[in-house]
Protein backbone atom coordinates (compact mmCIF):
# COMPACT_ATOMS: atom_id res chain seq x y z
CA UNK A 1 0.00 0.00 0.00
CA UNK A 2 1.67 3.14 -1.31
CA UNK A 3 2.12 6.37 1.24
CA UNK A 4 -1.39 7.79 -0.45
CA UNK A 5 -3.76 5.07 0.11
CA UNK A 6 -2.39 4.66 3.75
CA UNK A 7 -3.30 8.06 4.41
CA UNK A 8 -6.84 7.86 2.71
CA UNK A 9 -7.41 4.88 4.84
CA UNK A 10 -6.50 6.44 7.80
CA UNK A 11 -8.70 9.20 7.61
CA UNK A 12 -11.78 7.15 6.82
CA UNK A 13 -10.99 5.38 10.34
CA UNK A 14 -10.74 8.70 11.77
CA UNK A 15 -14.35 9.84 10.03
CA UNK A 16 -15.47 6.07 10.56
CA UNK A 17 -14.78 6.87 14.91
CA UNK A 18 -15.90 10.38 15.10
CA UNK A 19 -19.09 8.85 13.49
CA UNK A 20 -19.37 6.48 16.22
CA UNK A 21 -18.55 9.73 18.75
CA UNK A 22 -20.81 11.85 17.87
CA UNK A 23 -23.57 9.48 17.59
CA UNK A 24 -22.74 7.82 21.37
CA UNK A 25 -22.40 11.20 22.66
CA UNK A 26 -26.45 12.02 20.96
CA UNK A 27 -27.52 8.44 22.35
CA UNK A 28 -25.46 9.24 25.80
CA UNK A 29 -27.88 13.05 26.38
CA UNK A 30 -31.29 12.74 24.41
CA UNK A 31 -33.06 16.31 23.84
CA UNK A 32 -35.68 16.12 25.82
CA UNK A 33 -39.66 15.29 24.41
CA UNK A 34 -41.27 18.56 23.03
CA UNK A 35 -44.15 20.04 25.71
CA UNK A 36 -47.62 18.81 24.57
CA UNK A 37 -49.72 21.88 23.50
CA UNK A 38 -53.75 22.30 22.80
CA UNK A 39 -55.40 23.83 20.57
CA UNK A 40 -56.24 26.84 23.21
CA UNK A 41 -52.51 26.67 23.88
CA UNK A 42 -52.57 25.69 27.41
CA UNK A 43 -49.17 23.71 28.04
CA UNK A 44 -49.91 20.29 28.87
CA UNK A 45 -48.66 18.95 32.61
CA UNK A 46 -47.17 16.11 32.54
CA UNK A 47 -48.66 13.12 34.27
CA UNK A 48 -47.40 12.65 38.00
CA UNK A 49 -47.19 9.56 38.60
CA UNK A 50 -47.18 8.16 35.39
CA UNK A 51 -49.78 5.50 35.06
CA UNK A 52 -49.32 2.21 33.21
CA UNK A 53 -52.67 0.59 31.05
CA UNK A 54 -53.09 -1.44 27.98
CA UNK A 55 -56.09 0.49 26.18
CA UNK A 56 -56.10 2.78 23.66
CA UNK A 57 -59.44 4.86 24.30
CA UNK A 58 -61.09 6.28 27.18
CA UNK A 59 -65.15 7.05 26.85
CA UNK A 60 -66.46 9.54 29.84
CA UNK A 61 -69.88 10.21 30.21
CA UNK A 62 -70.18 13.54 32.44
CA UNK A 63 -72.44 16.55 32.48
CA UNK A 64 -72.58 19.36 29.55
CA UNK A 65 -70.11 21.60 30.65
CA UNK A 66 -68.52 20.85 33.24
CA UNK A 67 -64.80 19.22 32.44
CA UNK A 68 -62.58 21.62 30.88
CA UNK A 69 -61.83 21.20 27.13
CA UNK A 70 -58.06 21.53 27.95
CA UNK A 71 -58.11 18.79 30.21
CA UNK A 72 -59.67 16.44 27.95
CA UNK A 73 -57.22 17.39 24.88
CA UNK A 74 -54.42 17.10 27.73
CA UNK A 75 -54.72 13.96 28.33
CA UNK A 76 -55.61 12.29 25.04
CA UNK A 77 -51.97 14.46 24.24
CA UNK A 78 -49.59 13.02 27.64
CA UNK A 79 -51.02 9.52 27.48
CA UNK A 80 -51.24 8.87 23.43
CA UNK A 81 -54.80 7.71 23.51
CA UNK A 82 -58.35 8.68 22.10
CA UNK A 83 -60.48 10.61 24.60
CA UNK A 84 -64.41 10.15 23.31
CA UNK A 85 -67.15 12.57 25.89
CA UNK A 86 -70.69 12.30 25.71
CA UNK A 87 -73.06 14.82 27.32
CA UNK A 88 -76.15 14.67 29.61
CA UNK A 89 -77.96 17.03 31.50
CA UNK A 90 -79.56 15.45 34.42
CA UNK A 91 -79.07 12.81 36.67
CA UNK A 92 -82.17 11.12 35.03
CA UNK A 93 -80.61 10.90 31.81
CA UNK A 94 -77.73 9.25 33.32
CA UNK A 95 -79.50 6.64 35.11
CA UNK A 96 -81.89 5.89 32.13
CA UNK A 97 -78.61 4.96 30.18
CA UNK A 98 -76.82 3.29 32.44
CA UNK A 99 -79.51 1.28 33.76
CA UNK A 100 -80.72 0.25 30.30
CA UNK A 101 -78.11 -0.42 28.68
CA UNK A 102 -77.83 -3.96 29.56
CA UNK A 103 -74.66 -6.00 29.70
CA UNK A 104 -72.83 -3.85 27.39
CA UNK A 105 -71.96 -0.73 28.36
CA UNK A 106 -69.43 1.83 26.63
CA UNK A 107 -67.93 4.50 29.46
CA UNK A 108 -65.28 4.11 31.37
CA UNK A 109 -65.68 7.31 33.64
CA UNK A 110 -69.63 8.60 34.55
CA UNK A 111 -70.09 11.57 36.70
CA UNK A 112 -73.11 11.07 38.68
CA UNK A 113 -74.21 13.53 41.55
CA UNK A 114 -75.08 13.22 44.90
CA UNK A 115 -78.38 11.02 45.36
CA UNK A 116 -77.71 9.25 42.19
CA UNK A 117 -74.80 7.95 43.41
CA UNK A 118 -76.10 6.68 45.84
CA UNK A 119 -78.57 4.57 43.47
CA UNK A 120 -76.11 3.41 40.98
CA UNK A 121 -74.36 2.07 43.99
CA UNK A 122 -77.11 0.42 45.05
CA UNK A 123 -78.02 -0.80 41.89
CA UNK A 124 -74.94 -2.35 41.32
CA UNK A 125 -73.86 -0.07 38.61
CA UNK A 126 -70.45 1.38 39.97
CA UNK A 127 -67.58 -0.94 40.78
CA UNK A 128 -65.97 0.01 43.95
CA UNK A 129 -62.77 1.73 43.59
CA UNK A 130 -59.39 0.03 43.77
CA UNK A 131 -57.94 2.90 46.51
CA UNK A 132 -54.37 1.74 45.93
CA UNK A 133 -54.35 2.71 42.45
CA UNK A 134 -55.14 6.77 43.52
CA UNK A 135 -52.11 8.00 44.63
CA UNK A 136 -53.57 11.62 43.76
CA UNK A 137 -56.32 11.64 46.09
CA UNK A 138 -54.46 12.91 48.76
CA UNK A 139 -54.58 16.19 46.92
CA UNK A 140 -58.52 16.67 48.06
CA UNK A 141 -59.83 18.39 51.12
CA UNK A 142 -60.79 16.11 53.64
CA UNK A 143 -63.20 18.31 55.42
CA UNK A 144 -64.73 18.71 52.13
CA UNK A 145 -64.64 15.14 50.82
CA UNK A 146 -66.67 14.25 54.46
CA UNK A 147 -69.64 14.86 52.32
CA UNK A 148 -69.49 12.32 49.99
CA UNK A 149 -69.79 9.75 53.32
CA UNK A 150 -69.08 6.32 52.23
CA UNK A 151 -69.73 6.40 48.34
CA UNK A 152 -66.09 7.53 48.46
CA UNK A 153 -65.31 3.65 47.97
CA UNK A 154 -67.47 4.19 44.56
CA UNK A 155 -66.46 7.77 43.20
CA UNK A 156 -63.29 9.92 42.92
CA UNK A 157 -65.12 13.70 44.15
CA UNK A 158 -65.26 15.93 41.32
CA UNK A 159 -66.64 19.40 42.56
CA UNK A 160 -69.37 20.28 44.71
CA UNK A 161 -71.80 23.60 45.42
CA UNK A 162 -74.98 24.79 46.07
CA UNK A 163 -78.14 25.64 44.06
CA UNK A 164 -79.84 29.33 44.94
CA UNK A 165 -80.98 32.14 43.15
CA UNK A 166 -79.57 34.13 40.28
CA UNK A 167 -81.09 37.70 39.74
CA UNK A 168 -79.84 40.92 37.59
CA UNK A 169 -79.80 44.01 39.89
CA UNK A 170 -80.26 45.75 36.90
CA UNK A 171 -83.67 44.70 36.17
CA UNK A 172 -85.19 43.12 39.46
CA UNK A 173 -86.53 46.14 41.07
CA UNK A 174 -87.52 44.01 44.11
CA UNK A 175 -84.68 41.45 45.04
CA UNK A 176 -85.87 37.91 46.12
CA UNK A 177 -84.83 36.95 49.09
CA UNK A 178 -86.35 32.97 49.79
CA UNK A 179 -87.62 30.18 47.92
CA UNK A 180 -90.83 31.59 48.52
CA UNK A 181 -90.61 35.02 47.07
CA UNK A 182 -90.19 33.25 43.18
CA UNK A 183 -93.80 33.08 43.29
CA UNK A 184 -94.27 36.38 43.06
CA UNK A 185 -96.44 37.64 39.72
CA UNK A 186 -93.74 40.60 38.91
CA UNK A 187 -91.43 37.34 38.17
CA UNK A 188 -93.94 36.08 35.16
CA UNK A 189 -91.35 34.64 31.99
CA UNK A 190 -88.82 36.29 34.16
CA UNK A 191 -87.28 32.82 35.17
CA UNK A 192 -84.73 30.17 34.09
CA UNK A 193 -84.55 27.01 35.99
CA UNK A 194 -82.64 23.71 36.08
CA UNK A 195 -83.84 21.29 34.52
CA UNK A 196 -83.88 19.03 37.87
CA UNK A 197 -86.70 17.69 39.43
CA UNK A 198 -85.17 16.76 42.85
CA UNK A 199 -84.33 20.42 43.09
CA UNK A 200 -87.32 22.17 42.26
CA UNK A 201 -89.86 19.39 43.73
CA UNK A 202 -87.38 20.07 46.73
CA UNK A 203 -87.49 23.85 46.52
CA UNK A 204 -91.39 24.04 46.38
CA UNK A 205 -90.98 21.34 49.81
CA UNK A 206 -89.14 23.96 51.49
CA UNK A 207 -91.70 26.60 50.59
CA UNK A 208 -93.97 24.49 52.34
CA UNK A 209 -91.92 23.78 55.63
CA UNK A 210 -91.69 20.01 54.47
CA UNK A 211 -88.33 18.12 53.92
CA UNK A 212 -86.44 18.30 50.53
CA UNK A 213 -86.32 14.73 50.77
CA UNK A 214 -90.23 14.18 51.86
CA UNK A 215 -92.03 10.58 50.43
CA UNK A 216 -95.04 12.11 52.07
CA UNK A 217 -97.48 11.20 49.41
CA UNK A 218 -99.54 14.31 50.65
CA UNK A 219 -96.79 16.87 50.77
CA UNK A 220 -96.04 15.94 47.12
CA UNK A 221 -99.67 16.71 46.32
CA UNK A 222 -99.51 20.06 47.82
CA UNK A 223 -95.93 20.54 46.68
CA UNK A 224 -96.91 19.53 42.72
CA UNK A 225 -99.99 22.18 43.30
CA UNK A 226 -97.63 24.85 44.63
CA UNK A 227 -95.08 23.92 41.33
CA UNK A 228 -97.97 24.25 39.04
CA UNK A 229 -98.70 27.96 40.45
CA UNK A 230 -95.58 28.55 39.09
CA UNK A 231 -94.68 27.65 35.96
CA UNK A 232 -95.73 30.89 34.51
CA UNK A 233 -93.07 32.35 35.59
CA UNK A 234 -90.57 30.01 34.88
CA UNK A 235 -89.81 30.85 31.32
CA UNK A 236 -87.31 28.11 30.79
CA UNK A 237 -85.94 24.94 32.11
CA UNK A 238 -82.04 24.80 31.33
CA UNK A 239 -79.50 22.62 32.36
CA UNK A 240 -77.03 22.88 29.75
CA UNK A 241 -75.84 26.49 30.16
CA UNK A 242 -78.69 28.26 32.26
CA UNK A 243 -76.60 30.95 32.35
CA UNK A 244 -77.37 31.63 28.52
CA UNK A 245 -80.75 33.20 28.55
CA UNK A 246 -79.34 35.56 31.74
CA UNK A 247 -76.85 36.93 30.09
CA UNK A 248 -78.79 37.52 26.75
CA UNK A 249 -81.42 38.89 28.68
CA UNK A 250 -84.30 36.33 28.05
CA UNK A 251 -84.93 36.24 31.96
CA UNK A 252 -83.93 38.24 34.52
CA UNK A 253 -83.95 35.72 37.46
CA UNK A 254 -82.66 32.21 37.92
CA UNK A 255 -82.39 28.73 39.98
CA UNK A 256 -79.02 27.89 39.18
CA UNK A 257 -75.93 26.14 40.42
CA UNK A 258 -73.37 28.49 42.03
CA UNK A 259 -70.70 27.89 39.02
CA UNK A 260 -73.21 29.54 36.53
CA UNK A 261 -73.76 31.88 38.74
CA UNK A 262 -70.13 32.99 39.32
CA UNK A 263 -69.72 32.89 35.32
CA UNK A 264 -72.50 35.11 34.86
CA UNK A 265 -71.11 37.52 37.23
CA UNK A 266 -68.17 37.82 35.50
CA UNK A 267 -69.75 39.21 32.26
CA UNK A 268 -72.33 41.15 33.90
CA UNK A 269 -71.52 42.51 37.78
CA UNK A 270 -75.26 43.65 37.69
CA UNK A 271 -75.82 39.61 38.79
CA UNK A 272 -76.26 38.78 42.68
CA UNK A 273 -76.32 35.55 44.27
CA UNK A 274 -78.77 34.80 47.39
CA UNK A 275 -78.76 32.12 49.33
CA UNK A 276 -82.51 31.54 50.29
CA UNK A 277 -83.77 31.63 53.88
CA UNK A 278 -85.14 28.14 53.56
CA UNK A 279 -81.65 27.26 52.76
CA UNK A 280 -79.72 26.30 49.45
CA UNK A 281 -80.06 22.79 48.16
CA UNK A 282 -76.24 21.50 47.90
CA UNK A 283 -74.89 19.02 45.69
CA UNK A 284 -71.55 17.31 45.52
CA UNK A 285 -70.39 15.42 42.17
CA UNK A 286 -67.96 12.23 41.61
CA UNK A 287 -66.51 10.13 39.16
CA UNK A 288 -67.03 6.45 39.08
CA UNK A 289 -66.23 3.26 36.69
CA UNK A 290 -69.14 1.57 35.67
CA UNK A 291 -68.54 -2.41 36.91
CA UNK A 292 -68.56 -3.33 32.88
CA UNK A 293 -66.82 -0.29 31.78
CA UNK A 294 -64.90 -1.49 28.48
CA UNK A 295 -61.06 0.17 29.38
CA UNK A 296 -60.98 0.00 33.22
CA UNK A 297 -57.79 0.09 33.33
CA UNK A 298 -56.90 3.68 32.00
CA UNK A 299 -59.95 4.83 34.24
CA UNK A 300 -57.08 5.50 37.07
CA UNK A 301 -55.07 7.48 34.82
CA UNK A 302 -58.03 9.76 34.42
CA UNK A 303 -58.62 9.69 38.27
CA UNK A 304 -54.78 10.60 39.26
CA UNK A 305 -54.59 13.12 36.11
CA UNK A 306 -57.24 15.35 36.94
CA UNK A 307 -56.58 15.18 40.61
CA UNK A 308 -52.98 16.97 40.24
CA UNK A 309 -53.53 20.17 41.00
CA UNK A 310 -51.52 21.65 38.13
CA UNK A 311 -54.26 20.28 36.50
CA UNK A 312 -57.52 20.61 38.60
CA UNK A 313 -56.84 24.19 38.86
CA UNK A 314 -58.50 24.75 35.43
CA UNK A 315 -61.95 24.15 36.65
CA UNK A 316 -61.52 27.10 38.75
CA UNK A 317 -61.08 28.83 35.34
CA UNK A 318 -63.58 27.32 33.00
CA UNK A 319 -66.51 25.80 35.55
CA UNK A 320 -65.50 27.95 39.17
CA UNK A 321 -67.83 25.76 41.60
CA UNK A 322 -66.87 25.07 45.02
CA UNK A 323 -63.64 23.07 44.92
CA UNK A 324 -62.84 19.98 47.08
CA UNK A 325 -59.37 19.88 45.78
CA UNK A 326 -56.74 21.23 47.90
CA UNK A 327 -53.64 21.19 45.83
CA UNK A 328 -55.32 23.07 42.82
CA UNK A 329 -56.12 25.92 45.64
CA UNK A 330 -52.35 26.17 46.29
CA UNK A 331 -50.96 25.62 42.74
CA UNK A 332 -53.50 28.60 41.44
CA UNK A 333 -52.61 30.42 44.40
CA UNK A 334 -48.52 30.48 43.40
CA UNK A 335 -49.11 30.85 39.89
CA UNK A 336 -52.49 31.69 38.66
CA UNK A 337 -53.21 34.29 41.89
CA UNK A 338 -55.53 36.69 39.98
CA UNK A 339 -57.97 33.40 39.37
CA UNK A 340 -57.10 32.13 43.23
CA UNK A 341 -58.44 35.70 44.46
CA UNK A 342 -61.90 35.73 42.39
CA UNK A 343 -62.03 32.39 43.52
CA UNK A 344 -61.52 33.07 47.47
CA UNK A 345 -62.95 36.38 47.34
CA UNK A 346 -66.93 35.13 46.10
CA UNK A 347 -69.15 34.08 48.35
CA UNK A 348 -70.43 32.08 45.28
CA UNK A 349 -67.35 29.77 44.62
CA UNK A 350 -65.89 29.69 48.51
CA UNK A 351 -69.00 29.17 50.32
CA UNK A 352 -69.26 30.21 53.95
CA UNK A 353 -69.35 27.32 56.18
CA UNK A 354 -72.33 27.77 57.44
CA UNK A 355 -74.29 28.18 54.15
CA UNK A 356 -73.47 24.69 53.81
CA UNK A 357 -74.30 23.86 57.23
CA UNK A 358 -77.73 24.95 56.63
CA UNK A 359 -78.09 23.70 53.28
CA UNK A 360 -80.15 20.80 52.13
CA UNK A 361 -78.71 17.65 50.44
CA UNK A 362 -80.92 15.66 48.05
CA UNK A 363 -80.92 11.69 49.41
CA UNK A 364 -81.80 7.99 47.36
CA UNK A 365 -85.36 7.92 48.33
CA UNK A 366 -85.32 4.04 46.55
CA UNK A 367 -88.78 3.58 45.27
CA UNK A 368 -89.83 6.39 46.34
CA UNK A 369 -88.27 8.36 43.30
CA UNK A 370 -90.94 7.31 41.25
CA UNK A 371 -93.25 9.76 42.69
CA UNK A 372 -90.92 12.65 41.94
CA UNK A 373 -90.65 11.21 38.19
CA UNK A 374 -94.81 11.49 37.96
CA UNK A 375 -94.90 15.36 39.60
CA UNK A 376 -92.29 16.31 37.24
CA UNK A 377 -93.88 15.01 34.07
CA UNK A 378 -97.22 16.24 35.11
CA UNK A 379 -96.04 19.85 35.86
CA UNK A 380 -93.94 20.20 32.75
CA UNK A 381 -96.93 18.82 30.27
Amino acid sequence: MNIQHKIHHVGRLILVVFMLLTVAGCAATPEPSAAQVTSSGFVCPEPNPLVQFESKEINIFTWTEYVPADIIDCFGLVYGVKVNVDYFSSNEELYTKMSFGGDVNPYDIVHPSDYMIDVLVREGILAKLDQTKLSNIKNLDAALVQAYGNTVDYVVPYQMGTQAIVYNSDTVVSPPTSWADLWDPQYQGRIVAVDDSRVIIGMALLTLGYDVNSTDPVQLAEAKQKLIELMPNIRVFDSDSPKTPLLAGDVDLGIVWNGEAFLAKQENPAFEYVFPKEGSIIFYDGMGIPVNAPHPDISYAWFNYLLQGDVFWLTMVDYPYTNPNASALSYAKEFHPDVYEAYMSSPITNTPADIFLSGHKVEDLGSALSLYDQIWTEIKE
